[in-house]
């Protein structure tokens, strides 16, 4: 079983430098394939003026500071910038990181019903971002995911959707991945789910301890009907989910990969709390990767 494991920076009262020092360990620790950040402008917790960082300008940096390690925003907002604005981002970080980025895209932020918490408000207000109806969203980030492909090809083209409209769009240069990095879609719902089964090379879902294993199991058999609803071999996604670290109780994490490996999961993100322990990514890779390797042969 082809099994890969990343680890994230989550850029919320922690500086760069910090998080710099994380990654840059990572890059010479082989057991850690890939890295990430977030995309949320304010922190999803706490006062508001706690100290966040920009997750693409970020990836933008730490791509030019490392060498080796697949990187990308796990997951990026569609509701926060126009997709061919995003598509050019990306093909400019793939320069700087010489092919090394994987576009995380979702829905984003929407409007809940009243009497749900929707923690989106308070950042989308404060951004001046337009919290749309979930319908919406999703048809959005169908769009999108058509025009970021059509953007890499580097080709002329115009496109008119219900959502978005563009006239002459053109990316060059082109991304450096040919014909353009994976695409992870991260989401849960039946509606996402379809656009995953359609767009994406990557499925990515919350794990423990925000989802419970049986929950991702659930939608992971979802997403086959969607796929073959669409006329797609299931196997050709990529089953990938992001966890919390405990730093005090590594066995859980690696019990939690191992029965998600059992229901299919390959890729592991493993979101790294701050304040991060000196030598954290090797520890990791000590900890928690090392021992799920070898308990799955």
């Amino acid at each position: 079983m082809d099994l890969s494991f990343g680890i994230k920076t989550s850029p919320m009262r922690t500086g760069y430098r910090e998080i710099l020092d994380v990654w840059q360990e990572a890059d010479g620790v082989p057991e850690i394939e890939h890295a990430w950040v977030w995309d949320h402008f304010v922190p999803l917790a706490g006062p508001p003026t706690d100290m966040v960082h920009e997750g693409w300008t970020l990836l933008s940096a730490l791509a030019a500071r490392t060498s080796r390690v697949r990187l990308g925003v796990m997951v990026t907002g569609n509701a926060a910038r126009p997709p061919a604005v995003l598509a050019k981002m990306a093909a400019t970080v793939d320069h700087i990181s010489g092919g090394r980025v994987i576009l995380g895209l979702g829905v984003g932020g929407t409007r809940q019903p009243d009497g749900v918490a929707n923690p989106a408000v308070r950042e989308y207000e404060a951004y001046g971002l337009p919290l749309v109806a979930p319908a919406v969203g999703v048809g959005r980030l169908a769009e999108a995911c058509a025009i970021v492909r059509r953007m890499w090809t580097g080709e002329v083209f115009d496109f008119a959707g219900e959502h978005y409209r563009l006239t002459g769009a053109v990316c060059q240069p082109p991304t450096v991945q040919r014909p353009g990095p994976p695409l992870l879609i991260g989401g849960w719902g039946d509606r996402t789910l379809a656009i995953v089964a359609q767009h994406a090379d990557i499925w990515n879902i919350p794990g423990p301890p925000h989802g419970a294993v049986e929950h991702l199991v659930e939608r992971s058999r979802r997403l086959d009907e969607r796929c073959r609803a669409a006329g797609r071999d299931p196997a050709t996604i990529v089953r990938s989910t992001q966890m919390i670290v405990s730093y005090d109780d590594p066995v859980a994490s690696r019990e939690a990969i191992r029965a998600l490996i059992d229901a299919g999961f390959t890729m592991f993100v493993l979101a790294l709390p701050t304040p991060y322990p000196v030598g954290v990514a090797r520890w990791v890779a000590d900890e928690v990767i090392r021992p799920v390797r070898a308990a799955t042969g």
